[in-house]
């Protein structure tokens, strides 16, 4: 009994020591940052029957008394299969450790079993919302027993989140560990979350700003290493940016094709002296539209529907009266039209015709009309504009050559030179004489006959009036030589007529 009395002080004093030594500990951890956990809104699961022990009492600060009725512990209510407690921090923070002080009620924790069996097994979350699963696991019991769990732990955890959420759980299905509880509780008399107060700020004692280029103005509380980059950076702590041609989220996204092959903004990507060949918009990544080339797309394709917009060549047929890669060059001399394959028709003072219409500029040559002067006069024309007629006296009439109106038969009889407007001066007076001489020849002929006719005639009629006289006693009748000799008149006159006309060249009177 003695032995019993001696011992059992020494053995009181040896786990007050253990308990001052952890809190000790505790406290040098926890004074270089602040617990921003201190009195925050906190809540539970299965909150006991009486707000005597809300969930509150785990962030007040007050942990001189861990019994269940010090006011100063939360408690959930019995016989449930999970337990959880979270605290709202406010608004995201930078954590560097969390300190848990478990229900011992004042006793010696080593002698106290049916607290310890509740705390085992527990799991610590950090989250941005009051559902663990959408956090980040800071700690699971996985290693302490009963003999071995400590009434204060402290876990390292230098993460991010707005929530700090503690859960254990008792599933029926699950065979735990000896010394587990049978059912899952809560019992914190503290929970103390120690981290930078002021958010962007890491270190020892919060006093250094994270980068700038951390992609949220928080860091790693410890190395100060960004959560995430702002776009156009990388790095430990976002300090470098990104590699040249790249730009943007992590880095990722692949520069355009910015002018003289200079890299994009980091940033945005956007290319601060305009865009190479092919390509436009502020990062120079879209094509050109359809008709354009060259640097910034600012060159129109040659006289073509579209053109490589790399090399301006045309990849659709050139317009009309346009040639080469480029259909920039006009058709050359005298050619006009698809493929500068047309030739030009007979333009005025030898000049080319237009290169798309093939029309001539000062119109036609002598000969030729139409819009494309291709057309030759029509028969029995010639010259500019095909408005002179071609000669009456070319042998073949109103035919001569379209350009000169020379006749292109000769000329008829009489007629001579290119244009059949000369007489033929030597034979034409002694035709002429000729057919007078003849017609002389002829009166006189035909004078005489007439003459050696009448006065037969006139013998003969006097000869058979005395014998009717005579014969049939009546009047003689006296011959009317007036008469006889308009007929006479008549007679010859026709057959003067019928001699010219079996003399005369056909076409006499027409060439008078």
């Amino acid at each position: 009994m003695l032995n019993m009395k001696f011992n059992f002080p020494i053995v009181i004093s040896a786990a007050s020591m253990l308990h001052v030594c952890l809190f000790f500990v505790a406290f040098q951890l926890s004074s270089a940052y602040d617990n921003i956990a201190l009195r925050k809104v906190a809540q539970q699961l299965h909150p006991y029957s009486s707000n005597y022990w809300g969930a509150d009492r785990a962030v007040d600060g007050l942990k001189a008394n861990l019994s269940a009725f010090g006011r100063q512990c939360t408690i959930s209510s019995v016989e449930k299969q999970n337990a959880t407690w979270w605290v709202d921090l406010g608004d995201v923070a930078s954590i560097h450790h969390i300190t848990i002080y478990y229900r011992t009620d004042n006793l010696d924790w080593e002698y106290a079993y049916h607290y310890k069996g509740r705390f085992l097994g527990f799991h610590v979350y950090v989250s941005n919302t009051t559902n663990k699963l959408d956090g980040q696991l800071c700690f699971r019991d996985t290693k302490y027993n009963i003999s071995t769990i400590p009434a204060v732990i402290n876990i390292t955890c230098p993460v991010h989140g707005q929530y700090v959420i503690y859960y254990n759980e008792r599933l029926p299905w699950v065979t735990y560990p000896d010394g587990y509880s049978t059912y899952a509780f809560n019992e914190l008399c503290e929970v103390e979350v120690y981290g930078c107060s002021v958010p962007g700020y890491y270190g020892p004692d919060c006093s250094i700003p994270c980068p700038d280029s951390c992609r949220y103005t928080y860091c790693h509380i410890e190395t100060g290493a960004c959560l995430g980059c702002k776009p156009g950076y990388q790095g430990h702590q976002c300090q470098l940016p990104c590699s040249p041609q790249y730009y943007g989220e992590l880095c990722n996204e692949t520069c355009g094709n910015c002018s003289d092959g200079v890299t994009c903004n980091n940033i945005d990507g956007t290319c601060a002296n305009g865009c190479d060949v092919g390509v436009h918009g502020d990062k120079c990544k879209t094509p050109c539209p359809v008709g354009w080339h060259g640097k910034n797309c600012s060159l129109p394709c040659g006289s073509c529907d579209t053109c490589d917009r790399f090399t301006g060549h045309c990849t659709s047929p050139c317009y009309p009266g346009w040639k080469g890669q480029l259909c920039s060059d006009e058709c050359s001399f005298n050619k006009y039209g698809n493929n500068c394959m047309e030739t030009c028709g007979s333009c005025k003072d030898f000049k080319s015709c237009h290169h798309v219409l093939g029309t001539c500029p000062n119109d036609c040559a002598s000969g030729y009309t139409g819009n494309l002067c291709k057309k030759a006069c029509k028969t029995g024309y010639y010259g500019d504009n095909c408005v002179h007629k071609c000669h009456l006296f070319c042998k073949t009439p109103h035919t001569c050559n379209h350009v000169t109106g020379h006749c292109t038969d000769g000329c008829i009889d009489g007629w001579r030179g290119l244009y059949c407007l000369e007489e033929e001066k030597s034979s034409e007076p002694s035709s002429f004489y000729g057919v007078i001489a003849a017609l002389f020849v002829s009166a006189i002929m035909n004078a005489v006959l007439f003459t050696y006719l009448y006065m037969r005639r006139k013998r003969l009629g006097r000869h058979k009036e005395e014998k009717y006289t005579e014969r049939n006693d009546c009047q003689k009748e006296k011959v009317n030589m007036s008469v006889i000799s308009k007929k006479a008149d008549e007679q010859t006159e026709d057959m003067y007529e019928e001699l010219r006309e079996g003399t005369l060249p056909q076409n006499y009177y027409s060439t008078r």
